[in-house]
């Protein structure tokens, strides 16, 4: 492990915040949240975004694959501090103690959506083709456009194996991507009585508490600890951190699209009438 010193992991993480800077702000100004005006919109939204908080989950077990040992014969790993940071992420994230109960956190926000009444379809029928053997790039031709090419972007990265571009991915631009208003959007959907959205409104706080005061941190010591002060360490770090937003982008757009494609409807159907 390559121990860094204050200096340098602050010049390092702020060089390359520095260069993703102009990425983050298309996405924080982003029309997606504005766009969301009714139950109808956030179950759009909802039903793209889960494939964000599905393959999340192989990021995550990646950096598990490479940072600890998982192999039949254990044997010591060389990077204990980085050990112990991605055991406590994913005992958080997939298996999370919720009201009582043990959970992923995909598993709650499917629950979740299908309490508001929201359709899990394209997620359900794409880890169906999985089960029957199809391979990611197969079982993704079930997803709808945006969500595919988020998702293959992710896998791609994963398939790469390159261990400084899966941290990235991982650390930048996930889901601390989703502000405070949109937590406040499905808030008052819920006290307007258009659905029960309790379990949405328990996934979304729970990650605005886990990810701001637990994960984030923790996934920036990975970052850091897996580029240490290798130049190509980093480059690839920022490579695969700008691809994610400029995914997470599209991803957005697609929802944008999608809302917009369902608004127009009813508006061209009473032309008709």
């Amino acid at each position: 492990m390559i121990y860094l010193t204050p200096e340098m992991t602050s010049s390092r993480i702020v060089e390359l915040q520095r260069h993703i800077g102009p990425l983050r702000e298309r996405l924080g100004a982003h029309p997606v949240y504005q766009s969301l005006r009714s139950l109808e919109d956030v179950h759009t939204f909802l039903g793209l975004h889960v494939f964000a908080v599905w393959d999340f989950m192989s990021l995550l077990k990646a950096l598990q694959r490479n940072l600890t040992c998982v192999d039949e014969i254990w044997r010591p790993v060389r990077d204990s501090n980085s050990c112990r940071l991605i055991n406590d992420i994913v005992l958080g994230e997939e298996s999370d103690e919720i009201r009582g109960k043990f959970t992923s956190h995909f598993e709650m926000y499917v629950a979740a959506v299908r309490q508001s009444g929201g359709s899990m379809a394209h997620i359900d029928e794409v880890l169906s083709r999985l089960d029957r053997g199809q391979t990611i790039h197969q079982a993704l031709n079930a997803a709808p456009p945006a969500a595919r090419h988020f998702s293959t972007t992710t896998f791609d990265v994963v398939k790469s194996g390159c261990l400084p571009a899966i941290a990235a991915s991982f650390t930048i631009g996930r889901e601390d991507l989703i502000p405070l208003m949109f937590t406040e959007l499905v808030r008052d959907l819920h006290e307007q009585g258009h659905a029960d959205t309790s379990i949405l409104i328990d996934y979304l706080e729970r990650h605005i508490e886990v990810d701001g005061g637990e994960h984030g941190p923790m996934a920036e010591q990975l970052l850091i600890n897996v580029c240490g002060d290798d130049d190509v360490n980093w480059r690839h770090a920022e490579t695969a951190a700008a691809n994610a937003l400029r995914a997470r982008i599209g991803l957005w757009d697609g929802v944008v699209e999608a809302v917009r494609g369902h608004a127009a409807a009813p508006a061209a159907n009473a032309s008709v009438g």
